[in-house]
């Protein structure tokens, strides 16, 4: 069993007299992956954020990679993780080559200027892009890829570092089937990589879910429904209350859960 990375102590975020999370009681250790689940509003991209350092908890206590949030100086350790959004994807230039967006996490920054990258960077940066499957992408510019493409890219970039841990804010959202399932596909092999990092995914449907990944926490308005070995959270119990509604679960063959309402 690894040691822990992040570890967060009865965290509460409130906004605008809202409660986004509240109780949130959290471990994870460096051996697993985790998936967080949960309709729209459950708080699940606040998690991300708090886990990414970009946002601090109203309550509670929050420890990331063995740094405990408000006693350690966050710009060193957010490039200790790799973050794929859709909220950083929109402040991509759009004239920004593909080559460029990874290269440029190497210092944490969006937008080449004339900062120099030795060779090691390059083809580090070049092997990152075509494992995800873009190799043939790698002179294009960021606003002519499809939204698939423009997914595999930035994950690219978010492993571009080497973190220690990689966290995946809806990484499949808006992508048709097909670009769906070449994104879990290659998800999968990074999670069963034991050199991969520590990954958390968040998502609301567990169609979303690449086999590989170790554990789960299902959120619903802000708290936790279940947590721990995906096995044991990923019941029609727990789903059902997760989501509101009663639905059905299976897992196929392939090690995939599948849903669909009663």
């Amino acid at each position: 069993m690894g040691g822990q990375v992040l570890r967060l102590q009865d965290v509460a975020v409130r906004r605008d007299g809202a409660a986004l999370l509240r109780g949130i009681d959290w471990a994870v250790r460096e051996d697993e992956r985790w998936v967080v689940i949960g309709p729209n509003g459950a708080g699940k991209t606040t998690l991300l954020q708090v886990a990414a350092a970009l946002l601090f908890p109203t309550e509670g206590s929050v420890e990331i990679l063995g740094e405990r949030l408000g006693q350690t100086d966050v710009f060193e350790l957010r490039p200790r993780i790799g973050l794929a959004s859709s909220a950083l994807a929109e402040k991509v230039p759009p004239e920004e080559k593909v080559i460029d967006l990874v290269l440029t996490a190497s210092y944490a920054i969006l937008g080449r200027w004339t900062e120099e990258y030795d060779s090691n960077d390059v083809t580090r940066a070049v092997e990152l892009i075509d494992q995800l499957g873009c190799a043939h992408l790698i002179r294009r510019r960021f606003g002519t890829l499809s939204e698939g493409e423009r997914k595999r890219v930035q994950i690219a970039r978010a492993l571009m570092p080497d973190p220690e841990l990689l966290l995946l804010d809806e990484p499949a959202a808006g992508l048709d089937v097909a670009a769906r399932e070449d994104l879990v596909r290659r998800l999968s092999a990074l999670a069963l990589d034991s050199r991969s990092p520590t990954m958390v995914l968040v998502t609301h449907h567990v169609e979303e879910v690449p086999a590989g990944f170790t554990h789960g926490m299902l959120l619903r308005h802000g708290s936790v429904v279940a947590q721990g070995p995906l096995e044991q959270v990923m019941t029609t119990d727990n789903l059902s209350k997760t989501f509101g509604v009663p639905l059905s679960l299976d897992r196929g063959d392939n090690g995939r859960w599948y849903a669909r309402p009663f």
